[in-house]
């Protein structure tokens, strides 16, 4: 972002046309509003009210205001759809004896944030029953 005016930011001097970044990993992980951030754990929003549109700025993983990403809309929908189609049509399993607890969700962080090690699930076609007319 580029600062056009000399600005004071809790308590930094932040001299005029400054480029400065903001750090939306850091943001994600702040132990003010996480706990245990670090730990794969989704049901921390189930009764939240923050979403990841932009407009709570404890997670901004799609960035907010003029900068958001312009692909997000499509690419949630995008998500959405494919994922519902693969969980309405097949049962999924983890190989051999893993159980899902012993899942290691350590991210690898470059530009975006992806799982450090592949998640390898076994696919089997579900059974669908055509409609009844």
């Amino acid at each position: 972002l580029p600062i056009l005016g000399r600005c004071q930011i809790q308590g930094y001097e932040i001299p005029a046309k400054a480029r400065i970044f903001v750090n939306a990993w850091a943001i994600g992980r702040d132990t003010k509003y996480w706990t245990e951030p670090e730990s794969f754990y989704p049901e921390r929003f189930e009764n939240s009210t923050i979403d990841y549109r932009g407009n709570h700025f404890e997670l901004i993983p799609f960035g907010a205001g003029r900068r958001i990403c312009p692909g997000l809309g499509q690419g949630t929908n995008n998500v959405e759809l494919s994922l519902a189609t693969m969980l309405y049509h097949f049962n999924w399993k983890l190989p051999g004896e893993i159980r899902s607890e012993d899942l290691n969700m350590d991210e690898s962080i470059g530009i975006t944030a992806r799982r450090k090690h592949d998640l390898l699930v076994i696919p089997s076609v579900h059974p669908c029953s055509p409609r009844s007319e």
